[in-house]
């Protein structure tokens, strides 16, 4: 069974947070809903380069680097979510979800909106859970969460030195 281990990277993201907060004037409380949100866009945005979902249409999934960019977008902010709930589990074990990709989808945006009503570990860590596991289904693995994520968080801190 492979892990992974969050510590660095809630770090990592703490610091990024930080950048855009004195960058942008915000802070976790008036931004909450606009992560949530953005969570979920960026959850859409992963569906859309798996093509899942697509039974119209015969092509594939996008390649890995597209594909692991936009989960490591999903994670920024599950991370970002985090951190307000001073969240201290940051071993995970990854299983593969039950059940087809496009549902998978389907169930962490339930997850998601669980979250949304009731903002607290249990839920976020249930949520985050499950999208970890995604990585699986995907057919990648827990260094590839790592890889891709530290990857974009380069890209996001040029973003935030260039007034992105």
């Amino acid at each position: 069974m492979e892990k992974i281990n969050l510590a660095k990277l809630y770090d990592l993201q703490a610091d990024l947070d930080k950048e855009i907060a004195k960058n942008h004037g915000c802070t976790y409380e008036s931004t909450h809903e606009k992560r949530l949100l953005a969570l979920i866009i960026e959850i859409g945005e992963l569906a859309n380069e798996t093509r899942c979902f697509k039974f119209w249409s015969n092509k594939g999934p996008s390649p890995k680097e597209i594909t692991m960019d936009e989960y490591a977008d999903g994670l920024h902010f599950f991370l970002s979510l985090g951190i307000p709930l001073k969240t201290e589990k940051m071993e995970y074990e990854l299983s593969k979800n039950e059940g087809e990709l496009t549902l998978q989808f389907h169930e962490v945006y339930r997850l998601i909106v669980d979250l949304k009503e009731h903002y607290d570990l249990a839920h976020y860590t249930k949520a985050l859970q499950y999208y970890l596991n995604i990585v699986l289904s995907l057919g990648y693995h827990a260094e590839d969460i790592t890889q891709a994520y530290l990857a974009k968080l380069e890209v996001n801190h040029t973003r935030q030195a260039t007034n992105y």
